[in-house]
């Protein structure tokens, strides 16, 4: 019997148990009865020793200390993310939105990009409207809000956020997604950007989400694929109690709440061909990845899931199933949604998507996903075979039954040890600000995210979130976003908020492995920041991968350099890239702890010691 067969009948051999241990869970009464958002049922509240719900408590005293908040230390908490109302009554208001890590100004330093709400009376013109922020790295632990200079506040309803190097000149530029029209701020080099949504042709203006940018017909220039979620009226929403047509999904285990996704009418969503002038071309209609059914678009990512080299497309729908589109490498894209294992989670149930983490957990050459979920159902790990078919190995990795009380959005692989092994980060909040009025529904509002440590045998185990210490941190997280943010080869989280003031979680962890950072830069035949390309380093007696990707978790968009970590080794080994133009290169890399650029066709051509230049370095190839 074949592996892969093998694999399928162990994830139905847990599904069942599953169900039978689930059937004997009190339940209030199914979820989709008054239309929750999880479909598996309703399980029995978990509290702790303290009787609190597990997703504010569940704390220990002593263990492995990995991260610490220093947002306010380092500057961020002087902004605050508004997201309608304190009480939640629309579902606009509930999303939150998304953070990105770039480095605009190309001081080898990443920055932060965080994107704000709104409410109806800013909208109206009743009030001024939050502005978003864009906090510049001053190198010193610090950070400094420079949006208004850079001319980046977005003062529209925002949601998603993604970056890429669109026109191909060297700069990352900004793409915001919103209620209303989206916003593409062009780098101008010089600090400042400029609003070219319109003249691009990519403004829109319906409820845009998570969006990205890749490559997809191989020429050179990164597309833009935009999710969208739903047709909404806020002067006339529909609202809990009230007989409003379509507005069925207002209750949560009987308790009245705000309606929606379900019962009301999905956005549909847009691919963008990149004409390489500087605007795009609406191609949803013509490659049939409009999403005619209207579902409720959130994650989207250009990813190669099947190794030919080409963006596949992958989108993670609220409430209803997923979307996997095969890109064919002739420009066009075979949707495989239902074929492929993705539309579903591994009982055949569609449950509410949230973010899209992509990540070789197992080192095997193959891309995994994972899709973040609703309480009561868990969040769903996707494990790859390597043609693109996925295997639900939730409840078997581990990953499942410390997720079901959470509700998640943002996730990420990172190497959070740099054993050389992807571990799993996931934040949460809950989206009915109620909920903490509720102890019978064994959760609360603001919740603390979860880390799940790579046990480098497919599964994971949950890391001890200690009293005091990031992993115990409650807020009502949405977007994250993963990257070295003090180019200590460390990765740190940044979490925004539905409301409040955002997260920034260092990378404390004592351990003292090396590790390794390339930053691309595409030649001719590739996007210029080298969306799309993956490498794969072979050292340490292992081959790990690492892909260039734009955009991705909940709304965000991550440190766009691929970072290894290399255990104990000291020789940092070689990488093979795989550029988008479809040419292949070896670089052998002289030391580890450094941040190597790679250019294509050139090798190595610059190198950061600990966020300054190193001495010069030289390759083989």
């Amino acid at each position: 019997m074949g592996k892969g067969r093998l694999v399928a009948l162990y994830s139905i051999a847990f599904s069942f148990a599953f169900l039978m241990a689930w059937a004997q869970l009190p339940q209030a009464g199914k979820s989709g009865e008054a239309g929750g958002m999880a479909t598996a049922g309703v399980f029995k509240a978990q509290l702790d020793s303290a009787h609190r719900p597990i997703t504010a408590g569940g704390t220990v005293k002593t263990g492995p200390v990995v991260f610490t908040n220093i947002a306010a230390k380092a500057g961020l908490t002087v902004w605050h993310r508004t997201s309608g109302a304190a009480i939640k009554r629309m579902i606009l208001e509930a999303k939150g939105g998304g953070v990105a890590l770039l480095d605009y100004d190309n001081d080898g330093w990443l920055d932060i990009y965080l994107v704000n709400g709104s409410t109806v009376n800013a909208m109206d013109g009743r009030e001024t409207p939050p502005h978003a922020a864009l906090f510049h790295n001053n190198h010193d632990g610090t950070f400094t809000n420079v949006a208004a200079q850079a001319g980046v506040t977005n003062d529209r309803w925002g949601y998603g956020v993604v970056i890429a190097d669109f026109d191909n000149d060297g700069w990352p530029d900004i793409y915001v997604t919103n209620f209303g029209k989206n916003r593409l701020y062009r780098n101008n080099r010089d600090g400042t950007f400029t609003d070219v949504a319109e003249k691009a042709g990519v403004a829109l203006g319906t409820w845009s989400t998570g969006a990205t940018f890749g490559d997809y017909d191989g020429d050179g220039n990164l597309d833009l694929f935009v999710a969208g979620y739903l047709k909404y009226d806020p002067h006339h929403p529909p609202l809990p109690g009230a007989e409003t047509s379509g507005a069925s999904s207002c209750r949560f285990r009987g308790v009245p709440v705000l309606c929606g996704p379900r019962g009301l009418t999905g956005e549909h969503d847009h691919l963008f061909h990149n004409n390489g002038d500087g605007t795009f071309t609406d191609v949803s209609d013509k490659l049939a990845v409009s999403d005619p059914n209207g579902y409720y678009g959130l994650g989207a990512l250009f990813v190669d899931v099947n190794n030919d080299g080409h963006p596949d497309l992958v989108v993670a729908n609220d409430s209803t199933p997923n979307y996997l589109y095969i890109n064919k490498g002739d420009g066009t894209f075979e949707d495989r949604s239902y074929l492929s294992g993705y539309a579903f989670n591994g009982e055949g149930r569609e449950v509410a998507n949230m973010g899209i983490a992509a990540g070789d957990y197992e080192n095997n050459g193959h891309l995994d996903l994972m899709n973040t979920t609703f309480a009561d159902d868990s969040d769903v790990l996707f494990r790859n075979d390597g043609t693109g078919n996925f295997t639900d190995v939730s409840y078997p990795s581990g990953i499942a039954a410390p997720t079901i009380p959470f509700v998640g959005f943002g996730d990420g692989f990172i190497d959070y040890d740099n054993d050389g092994w992807k571990d799993l980060f996931v934040a949460n909040g809950h989206v009915y600000s109620s909920a903490d009025k509720h102890p019978e529904w064994g959760s609360s509002y603001a919740q603390r995210p979860l880390l799940f440590r790579n046990l480098r045998n497919g599964n994971f185990a949950l890391v001890p979130a200690v009293e005091g210490t990031g992993l115990a941190e409650v807020s009502v997280g949405r977007g994250a976003a993963f990257g070295d943010l003090f180019n200590d080869g460390k990765i740190d989280v940044v979490i925004n908020n539905a409301d409040g003031v955002p997260v920034l979680l260092r990378n404390v962890n004592p351990d003292h492995h090396h590790w390794v950072e390339l930053k691309l830069v595409g030649g001719p035949g590739s996007p210029r920041d080298a969306v799309g390309a993956t490498v794969y380093l072979i050292a340490n007696g292992m081959r790990q991968r690492g892909d260039v990707l734009s955009g991705g978790s909940y709304l965000s968009s991550n440190d766009p350099r691929v970072h290894f970590g290399l255990g104990d080794a000291t020789d940092a080994g070689t990488a093979e890239i795989h550029w988008s133009s479809g040419k292949k290169e070896s670089v052998r890399l002289p030391a580890p702890d450094r941040i190597y650029t790679v250019t294509e066709d050139k090798g190595i051509t610059a190198s950061l010691c600990m966020g300054r230049p190193c001495a010069p370095a030289t390759s083989s190839r």
